[in-house]
């Protein structure tokens, strides 16, 4: 069950944004701090960062954005009619071979951008009526965000902050941000080690995915809060369907089944689109069947998820263009 709250009007008061401009001052030194020997993110690189060193995102100590516009393809409590106002950020922690954003994640395309522009993209954003402002893949630029976003509140912000990542997170940074997310939206991309392995994951992914996600649970509850249709506090968790491996789908939804929640939205998606990346791969250069994502669908299904977002399975290219003004013109 999806709750609807009564107005959004009791979420986004100026109480609220008063509490979370003193929580994102008390956060952001703390997490700040840990960019000195880099332990954003369960790589844990250790190098120092505010100086000028790089690990395996490839940033340094500041923001870099790919891009900001509102974006309509994400799922209909997050884009809604107007759609959510979504940072592109540049790079990740996980970069896999066949991501659709590889633009931004693998060849991270992107400017470097400052306090004062990144909070005006976000206002900005905010004035084009969009429902909430969706940060992707924040983690290992998050105390560079946060300072961004600390200044956008100061300035009138008062949406509702969606944090879009790929589940391989450490749990000690999910908690620093209880109080400044309202909606969570993690990837849960490998239930094994095996797969997460040769699909060029660390493999303690699984694990690294349940522990935070529990996190997210413990911080929002089980079930997604809306208002006007639109999500206003909780989680919706997301799995991509990969071809050739069906068992690895089966295994993360039986993990969130038994070791997570199955009041919690799991969105299934079956938009898996080739990347030059993994063209000639015999699996991965292949598109995800029906039988394949409908397997999925229906053990989905018989463990009595209560919420679920599922798709077509169709032959249309999901890869977005980020050099166009509509990268997401899938139709």
């Amino acid at each position: 069950m999806i709750y609807e709250l009564p107005s959004a009007r009791e979420v986004l008061s100026g109480a609220k944004t008063r509490a979370m401009i003193e929580t994102l001052k008390e956060r952001i030194p703390l997490l700040r701090e840990l960019m000195r020997s880099c332990t954003l993110c369960p790589r844990e690189c250790r190098v120092n960062r505010l100086e000028g060193e790089t690990g395996f995102c490839g940033l340094g100590p500041g923001a870099v954005l790919a891009r900001a516009l509102p974006h309509f393809g994400e799922e209909p409590p997050i884009s809604g009619t107007k759609g959510a106002g979504t940072l592109f950020l540049t790079s990740c922690n996980l970069q896999c071979p066949f991501c659709q954003n590889y633009r931004i994640s693998r060849d991270r395309m992107g400017e470097a951008v400052d306090r004062e522009a990144l909070a005006g993209a976000m206002l900005e954003l905010a004035m084009k009526g969009c429902h909430n402002i969706e940060l992707v893949t924040p983690t290992p630029q998050l105390p560079a965000v946060l300072e961004s976003l600390l200044a956008a509140c100061e300035w009138g912000l008062k949406l509702p902050i969606v944090y879009n990542c790929g589940g391989y997170e450490k749990t000690g940074v999910i908690r620093h941000l209880d109080g400044i997310v309202d909606v969570w939206l993690p990837d849960f991309k490998y239930g094994n080690e095996r797969d997460a392995r040769e699909c060029s994951a660390p493999e303690d992914y699984p694990q690294r995915a349940l522990e935070s996600i529990a996190e997210m649970l413990r911080q929002t509850g089980e079930r997604l809060q809306t208002a006007g249709g639109i999500a206003r506090r909780g989680v919706i968790i997301r799995h991509l369907v990969l071809p050739g491996r069906v068992q690895n789908s089966l295994d993360v939804i039986r993990l969130i089944a038994s070791r997570l929640s199955k009041k919690v939205p799991l969105s299934l998606m079956s938009q898996y689109t080739p990347t030059p990346a993994v063209s000639g791969d015999p699996l991965f250069g292949c598109r995800v069947t029906r039988e394949e994502y409908e397997a999925v669908v229906d053990v989905a299904l018989d463990l009595d998820f209560e919420n679920l977002f599922i798709q077509d399975v169709d032959e249309r290219e999901f890869t977005p263009d980020f050099n166009k003004e509509a990268p997401f013109d899938w139709d």
